[in-house]
């Protein structure tokens, strides 16, 4: 079953291709059927820009990298430094 779960948000960051590093400017985010990953369904991120970056995640994976960037994010805002 399909979920449609999908949104899009502009971004500012770089990716590492095949051909080095490119801007990417958007990143859409979604819960659906998996291209690669072997599960039935999977966290997707896509990455679009000067190139195409895309990453799919079971959802315990998906789950501890929001964990992780959460603690990132709140160590980088409590530094002081931008």
């Amino acid at each position: 079953m399909c979920t449609n779960i999908a949104t899009t948000t502009r971004i500012t960051g770089c990716a590492k291709t095949a051909g080095g590093w490119s801007a990417v400017s958007e990143a859409t985010l979604g819960y659906d059927h998996a291209s690669h990953l072997w599960t039935e369904h999977a966290v997707r991120i896509d990455f679009t820009g000067t190139d195409r970056t895309a990453v799919e995640l079971d959802l315990a994976s998906a789950r501890a990298l929001r964990d992780r960037l959460g603690e990132v994010i709140e160590q980088a805002e409590a530094s002081g430094v931008e």
